[in-house]
């Protein structure tokens, strides 16, 4: 059976109608919502904070998981666990003292992540790999939503899925950027375990219909040997 997690990413819904787009997540397969919060420093767009957030956390039923794309992440971590996050993402990138805003995660009672975009080595996590929840390993450059997948970030994943078994890390590899129905097999063979999508949920024709599909994808598990 499917043991991974699907995380649709209300950056691609129509905010217009947010309330229906948590319906929707609240009432298909999915796992988790992804909470994409952008600052325009880190990354060129600018999308949404804390107060979002807390409007979602009233109506959502699902895990809220959210991604802090944004320069000096240490200084909001308290305001927007207290918003609602379940889980908070951080950039490697963003962050002088890694460490240090893992800490302030854990601290303010939920659970750490940590996301490479592109050109980042996975070996910048090797030492604080046994302090992480998630891995998240960006497949596409953070900041803009419908972007193509980056297929040279398979191997990258697989590189992410070995130091998590080397370290006896508990882990999880989300993947986020271009994922849908197209490359989610190949995705999850090279170690992933949770599935960020956007466009591809929000912009199908029938969107729950496209969660159960990647919902119900039988990676072959010779792939993770």
């Amino acid at each position: 059976m499917p043991n991974h997690l699907i995380a649709p990413s209300l950056l691609a819904a129509d905010f217009r109608r947010l309330d229906q787009a948590i319906d929707l997540v609240n009432n298909s397969e999915a796992d988790w919502f992804h909470l994409d919060v952008m600052d325009g420093n880190f990354v060129p767009n600018i999308s949404f904070g804390q107060f979002i957030i807390e409007q979602v956390a009233r109506d959502a039923k699902k895990y809220l998981d959210v991604h802090l794309m944004i320069e000096d992440p240490g200084r909001y971590i308290e305001s927007f666990a207290a918003a609602g996050a379940h889980g908070i993402t951080v950039h490697a990138e963003a962050c002088n003292h890694l460490h240090r805003v893992i800490q302030q995660i854990k601290d303010a009672g939920c659970q750490a992540g940590v996301a490479l975009n592109p050109h980042t080595p996975v070996n910048v996590l090797e030492n604080v790999i046994e302090d992480l929840d998630l891995v998240l390993i960006m497949t596409v450059n953070p900041g803009f939503g419908g972007q193509k997948f980056i297929y040279q970030s398979i191997p990258k994943i697989r590189q992410a899925y070995d130091l998590i078994t080397v370290h006896n890390s508990s882990a999880l590899i989300e993947v986020d950027g271009g994922i849908g129905l197209q490359n989610a097999q190949k995705v999850l063979e090279a170690g992933a375990r949770v599935l960020v999508a956007g466009s591809a949920v929000f912009k199908a024709d029938d969107p729950r219909a496209t969660i159960s599909k990647m919902k119900g994808i039988n990676p072959n598990p010779v792939a993770l040997i």
